[in-house]
């Protein structure tokens, strides 16, 4: 079976008075049937990589394909396979959800989905004649997953899809990426939500400065690099001089309320740090005994990069094309 989505040394250069490289050598494909999700800081190279897939600019170099398309020279073809969803939102302001969604049924005939079934599935029913205008940002942002989905596609390019909204509406949103790929639809998924992306995605690409700095699944990716020590959640600002004492490896608040313990992670290591935090009257939460959480690894492959600009790669360069 044939990639969803291939990206191949894309490189994607803006004119200014100094020319920016905005990305510099991507290169990761997704299968039909899976999430991918698309991570990286503000600034990263993300945006620029989607709209590229989506046919809205043209690579400096490099190819993409998108079912085994051009988005730029087969743009046609490709119209009614893909659904796009955008957080920039401009749908007309005076007509609700389910009007809106008709309409935009009616350009896709007998391949759209069913516009009533389709406004119940994403929770907008209570809502469906509430002018645009009126909608809350999260019943806007559901509108917009709903008219990414009505034409059936094959290949879907989510930004942010639960951003602005309520946790039960974020659960809602979910399922149905999760039904997305169950029905052997291709989902790229942007977030800043990393526990999303690590309850979502078959497979994580992280960018940063425009380059590939780790590609795999998330479990792959939280084994590499360090595992060593034990992180846990506590309240902010704990004598962690007393604590080091106990334990007799160094404890640091890398985030206000995050620490890391600097030793072995093994069940005596654990009994004495919560001992120590009992005898204080202190909650734990979050313990990872030489586990790394995906925002781990975020946050040191994203904050590092100045230091170390290689590229990792988490069991998944087979998969991988040209110098990503």
């Amino acid at each position: 079976m044939s990639p969803a989505i291939e990206v191949d040394s894309l490189v994607v250069r803006y004119a200014a008075s100094v020319p920016v490289t905005a990305v510099d050598g991507v290169s990761f494909t997704a299968e039909p049937g899976s999430v991918l999700a698309l991570l990286g800081p503000n600034g990263a190279g993300k945006t620029s990589t989607v709209e590229t897939l989506e046919g809205y600019r043209v690579p400096t170099s490099g190819t993409v394909c998108v079912l085994g398309l051009n988005p730029r020279k087969d743009a046609k073809a490709l119209a009614s396979r893909i659904g796009v969803m955008l957080q920039r939102n401009g749908v007309y302001l005076t007509m609700g959800p389910a009007e809106v969604v008709r309409l935009f049924a009616a350009y896709y005939g007998a391949r759209a989905l069913d516009p009533d079934a389709l406004v119940e599935r994403v929770g907008l029913a209570g809502v469906a004649k509430t002018p645009w205008r009126r909608l809350s940002g999260g019943e806007q942002q559901r509108l917009s997953l709903a008219l990414a989905l009505i034409g059936r596609p094959e290949v879907v390019f989510l930004d942010e899809p639960t951003a602005s909204i309520d946790p039960a509406a974020r659960l809602v949103v979910r399922d149905v990426i999760r039904d997305l790929r169950a029905d052997g639809v291709c989902v790229l998924l942007t977030t800043h939500d990393l526990d999303e992306a690590e309850k979502l995605a078959d497979r994580v690409v992280i960018i940063d400065h425009g380059t590939v700095v780790a590609d795999g699944t998330a479990a792959e990716l939280m084994r590499s690099g360090t595992g060593h020590g034990i992180r846990f959640g506590a309240p902010a600002a704990l004598d962690v001089a007393a604590l080091t004492a106990r334990l007799g490896a160094a404890v640091v608040e890398e985030r206000a309320g995050e620490y890391h313990a600097d030793c072995e992670p093994s069940p005596a290591n654990v009994a004495r740090l919560t001992a120590w935090l009992a005898e204080h009257d202190l909650p734990i939460g979050d313990l990872r005994a030489g586990r790394q959480s995906l925002e781990d690894v975020f946050l040191r492959l994203t904050a590092s990069r100045e230091a170390n600009d290689a590229p990792i790669s988490a069991g998944a360069s087979r998969r991988r094309r040209g110098r990503a």
